[in-house]
């Protein structure tokens, strides 16, 4: 009985602390004003992959992170829960929000100052986001 219920927490726990996760994903989305489904697919996706669950429930959490991201009014809520992951996590997580900003062929100014942002808080180096950015374009070219 116990062992199910822990279990259950440890699932609720991952899941809850992912959706701060998810609601940055969404901020940096929705940083040129523009929240597109191929934005909203590459979340999903994220949101799969990194919960290891199907469509539906990542559609389910995908709603859960879109009403934390309105809720909230700062990056730093959500940066504070990735800061616990390792480094690599974190550059996969920059990775992700590459992937979303360059989803339209373009980035912007904001998007690029929103994403220095997010790498200092997450402690990530310019040169790692560089790199970052550009093997993003780079997979974007093919």
């Amino acid at each position: 009985m116990f062992k199910n219920f822990f279990k259950k927490q440890k699932i609720d726990n991952l899941k809850s602390n992912n959706i701060l996760i998810f609601a940055l994903l969404i901020h940096a989305a929705k940083a040129d004003e523009n929240y597109t489904d191929t934005e909203k697919k590459i979340i999903i996706k994220a949101i799969m992959n990194l919960n290891k669950i199907n469509i539906n429930e990542a559609e389910k959490l995908l709603k859960l992170a879109e009403t934390k991201e309105e809720e909230s009014n700062q990056i730093v809520e959500f940066t504070k829960e990735i800061k616990k992951y390792s480094m690599d996590f974190r550059l996969k997580i920059i990775e992700i929000i590459w992937k979303i900003v360059y989803s339209d062929s373009t980035s912007d100014s904001y998007e690029s100052n929103l994403i220095r942002r997010i790498c200092g808080l997450l402690y990530i180096s310019d040169k790692d986001n560089g790199i970052i950015k550009m093997k993003v374009q780079n997979l974007l070219k093919k």
